[in-house]
């Protein structure tokens, strides 16, 4: 399936402003002035705010408290360090900046494992050593219901281990270069693009290359997505960090932030309103601090029953 009914999410004690992220990260602002906890509290409000909603919607929702050492900025950001897929594959990502790597978390795997199968582990973070990333569905951008998987290269995106994924589970690379307004490269895929069941969500004008604009394209009509563009003003809002759930019951869901919501027309809504049900969640702290959005703090759990 392309959406999920299970995802997991981990509750931040260390929540901030990250520097070893920012200089590829474009997104994400420094706060004004030293008020930590401040920042800290609103963070905790916004996360627990969200859960809350996402399960009064029908979806499971898992939440792993953080631990608070070592200090981990962008813990709430779990979507970067796995993947977990319905063949009970676990793959392990290399994440370009030191201070994130100690997001994985080997008692939250052993957790999954209890709750769902695991067959395999495929552990690739030994590829920092070598200065090599792929940070999880941040980079890569699954169409599992037709095995094509999209990437935006950047230095948290590697051609070679793109390639490498791809093959292993079975899916068609296809990879591009993007670029925001200011013609900064897009630091992750799920930035400017994301692919729900039967449509996808794409800012077209940030692949600056004809030919490999025309490749994203053919691929989704050719496996019959409507292509529902967005700009880069609106990229700048978050508005291609969406992820379509699937609840026990009722209509899929769209979770977006409310300040992506809120930068969308009315008819790019009428049709996002044609597959889903619009979720707009309000986190305004954590996607401007972080500089990641809704999408990112859902990790999708496809892992078989035990």
């Amino acid at each position: 399936m392309q959406a999920a009914s299970t995802v997991f999410l981990v509750r931040p004690v260390r929540f901030g402003f990250n520097p070893e992220t920012a200089a590829s990260n474009h997104f994400q602002q420094a706060p004004a002035g030293p008020d930590d906890g401040a920042v800290q509290a609103r963070a905790f409000a916004e996360f627990d705010a969200l859960t809350v909603i996402l399960r009064a919607k029908g979806v499971r929702v898992l939440v792993f408290d953080d631990t608070a050492v070592p200090a981990k900025p962008d813990a709430v950001f779990p979507n970067n360090w796995l993947t977990l897929h319905a063949d009970g594959r676990v793959l392990l990502y290399p994440m370009c900046a030191p201070n994130r790597r100690a997001e994985r978390r080997p008692d939250i795997l052993a957790e999954l494992g209890r709750q769902f199968q695991i067959r395999e582990v495929l552990d690739l973070s030994g590829y920092e050593q070598q200065g090599r990333f792929l940070e999880g569905t941040g980079s890569l951008i699954f169409d599992h219901e037709h095995r094509v998987v999209y990437a935006s290269l950047s230095p948290r995106t590697d051609a070679g281990l793109l390639a490498d994924v791809a093959a292993r589970l079975g899916y068609r690379p296809v990879a591009f270069r993007s670029a925001d307004a200011q013609g900064q490269e897009i630091y992750h895929t799920n930035v400017m693009m994301g692919v729900g069941p039967g449509f996808a969500v794409v800012c077209l004008d940030s692949i600056r290359d004809a030919a490999e604009r025309a490749a994203v394209v053919d691929s989704l009509t050719a496996t019959g997505h409507a292509v529902i563009p967005i700009s880069l003003a609106q990229v700048g809002c978050f508005a291609g960090n969406m992820l379509v759930l699937r609840p026990a019951a009722g209509p899929d869901l769209l979770a977006l932030s409310q300040r992506a919501y809120a930068s969308l027309t009315d008819g790019q809504r009428r049709a996002l309103a044609q597959y889903c049900e619009l979720l707009p969640l309000a986190i305004p702290t954590i996607e401007t601090i972080g500089g990641g959005s809704v999408r990112c703090m859902l990790a999708e759990v496809f892992l078989p029953a035990p």
